[in-house]
């Protein structure tokens, strides 16, 4: 008799859980005076369609639920016409929301309850925030549209069908891999840029240089550093932003660390977290003397994810991959530091991802990853801080100084302790 009871209860929960659904998505719907279906309804439609899944397993007749379908829409169809003359909203939105909520019951009989219950909530959510994802689409200029569908198609219709097997010399190169890069820059760059239009620039420079960061920190530093320079007024709040966004890379690193290669963060990350804190010591007085409420300059922000910028890095992270395994199969890790220096001058991304890739492939050591992060840093910031004083002047050169070679002090103090 255990194992009957067992199995009643099982039924009795996979009931329930799509009676919720139903009264989830219901809820939702009574609270709209236009549709025709509300919390009852719903919960019916659930009901409705676990048990014709329990009898269509139970009978062998499979068929049902397709049947149970068609005669959801049906009645649906037909109460959204009933009487209205032509006069009101037919409601497509409220009749999809019952097949949906029919179809998801179905899926909790067939052991699929918690993938259900997720749709169920995101449903709910589309339904609840009509008018929000209404003004926020209406909102969206066509080079944000464009940018959203680029992104999409880079995810979800080129990463699918790359080869995921090691290619090239050295078995250094895996297609899909590196694509995967690809997408994550352009969805870290992507998501940058929309937090900066939802936020806007009014909260001042922290934000810019937070948002800079994301979105390119050397496509802020030198614009903060034109600012800078046409205006003496705006120095302080120019090397604000240009330490703030520098700082940001090494938070997106340590993301992009925690994503890509788990096993590299105790190694990795104490080096990037001196960094980091090193350079916010060094920067607490220019912040300080930042007066508050001073707008930040605009930034002006491309398309983050242009197909041309992506394709760029993609084959910049593979040349900069297939040329560090080459260099360190003929010169060892010294070859690979050179690299490092090299393109870590004007790009640190690829040349981490490249050595993370190489880790995963058992060719470099977690401390020989973290020295060549560091020496991709270290050659960053000397660049940007040649930027800083080419095109902001002197004067602000020397605002960005201390907190930018703090940031590179850091960055080399936890590479020689955990040498």
């Amino acid at each position: 008799m255990d194992w009957l009871r067992t199995a009643v209860v099982d039924e009795a929960l996979r009931m329930a859980t799509a009676l919720a659904i139903g009264l989830l998505m219901g809820m939702e719907r009574e609270r709209n005076p236009s549709a025709k279906a509300g919390l009852r309804t719903f919960a019916l439609i659930a009901l409705f369609g676990v048990t014709l899944a329990l009898l269509g397993e139970k009978s062998g007749a499979q068929w049902l639920p397709a049947v149970g379908l068609v005669l959801v829409g049906a009645l649906l169809i037909g109460a959204q016409f009933r009487d209205d003359n032509g006069q009101s909203d037919p409601g497509a939105t409220t009749i999809v929301a019952g097949l949906v909520c029919f179809t998801l019951a179905t899926l909790v009989w067939y052991g699929l309850a918690t993938l259900a219950v997720m749709a169920a909530i995101a449903a709910t959510v589309l339904l609840a925030f009509k008018t929000e994802l209404r003004t926020l689409t209406l909102g969206l200029e066509r080079q944000e549209l464009i940018s959203i569908l680029q992104f999409a198609v880079l995810t979800f219709v080129v990463l699918p069908v790359l080869p995921d097997r090691p290619l090239g010399p050295y078995d250094a190169l895996n297609l899909r891999q590196a694509w995967l890069m690809v997408v994550l820059v352009s969805g870290v760059s992507l998501a940058g840029y929309v937090a900066f239009r939802i936020a806007g620039q009014h909260l001042g420079a922290r934000l810019a240089g937070l948002f800079g960061g994301l979105v390119s920190s050397t496509a802020t530093t030198l614009v903060y550093a034109r600012h800078g320079k046409r205006d003496a007024a705006l120095e302080p709040l120019a090397a604000t932003v240009i330490v703030i966004a520098n700082l940001v890379v090494l938070v997106r690193l340590a993301v992009v660390t925690a994503v890509v290669a788990p096993s590299l963060a105790p190694t990795v990350l104490p080096v990037l977290g001196c960094g980091a804190l090193a350079g916010i010591a060094g920067a607490l007085p220019s912040w300080r003397a930042t007066a508050r409420g001073t707008a930040a300059p605009a930034l002006p922000l491309g398309n983050p994810t242009e197909l041309r910028a992506s394709l760029t890095f993609g084959a910049l992270y593979a040349v900069v991959l297939l040329l560090a395994a080459w260099l360190n199969h003929v010169a060892g890790q010294a070859g690979l530091y050179a690299v490092a220096l090299a393109s870590g001058a004007t790009d640190v991304d690829a040349i981490t991802l490249s050595a993370m890739r190489l880790h995963h492939l058992g060719q470099l050591e977690p401390g020989a990853v973290a020295t060549v992060v560091a020496l991709a840093l270290l050659a960053n910031l000397a660049f940007k801080l040649g930027v800083v004083f080419t095109a902001g002047g002197p004067a602000l050169g020397r605002r960005c100084t201390l907190p930018l070679a703090a940031v590179a002090a850091g960055i080399a103090a936890g590479a020689w302790l955990l040498a």
